[in-house]
């Protein structure tokens, strides 16, 4: 039962936060139609699909592990009763928003619109203080010396390689 309500509760979130976020914040700006290539250079519309198809299943993971796993969801409201640290969560601390940014300066490029790109600098950085002031106070005092050991393994926001092995 506490398996089924994380999935359901994480469902839910992820309608709320990352298909408004990433989905319908920017369809708002852009209603999805193409203006000019940013620099009038067509390949940059690559990159910007790349960064949609990479971000998007990093989402999607994430959401799944913290309900599988972590007996949760992302949402402050229902946090995980088990630290995640698989996944991608091996690489780097913060996949999801950094999996969301992407998603955002993706349509940015794809669509060549300059207030994507504001828009997913700005939300870079309210994510960099919110991870900062309150999320990562919030799971050191949750999960303790799991959460310090995690915190001083994997990177916040640049990946590492090879991948944490949580030894």
């Amino acid at each position: 039962m506490q398996r089924v309500s994380a999935v359901l509760g994480s469902a839910l979130f992820f309608l709320v936060a990352p298909c408004v976020l990433a989905g319908l914040i920017p369809w708002s700006m852009t209603r999805w139609e193409f203006g000019p290539a940013f620099l009038g250079v067509d390949p940059i519309r690559f990159v910007g699909v790349t960064l949609i198809i990479a971000g998007v299943p990093g989402i999607l993971d994430s959401f799944a592990r913290f309900a599988l796993e972590g007996l949760g969801t992302p949402a402050p409201i229902a946090p995980p009763q088990k630290l995640v640290v698989t996944g991608l969560y091996r690489y780097v601390r913060n996949p999801i928003y950094i999996a969301v940014v992407a998603v955002v300066f993706g349509q940015a490029l794809l669509f060549g619109d300059w207030r994507l790109l504001w828009y997913g600098a700005l939300l870079w950085l309210f994510f960099h203080v919110w991870v900062v002031m309150i999320e990562e106070p919030t799971l050191k005092q949750t999960f303790g010396t799991e959460y310090e050991n995690f915190q001083t393994s994997v990177p916040r926001w640049i990946p590492r390689l090879p991948p944490w092995l949580n030894t």
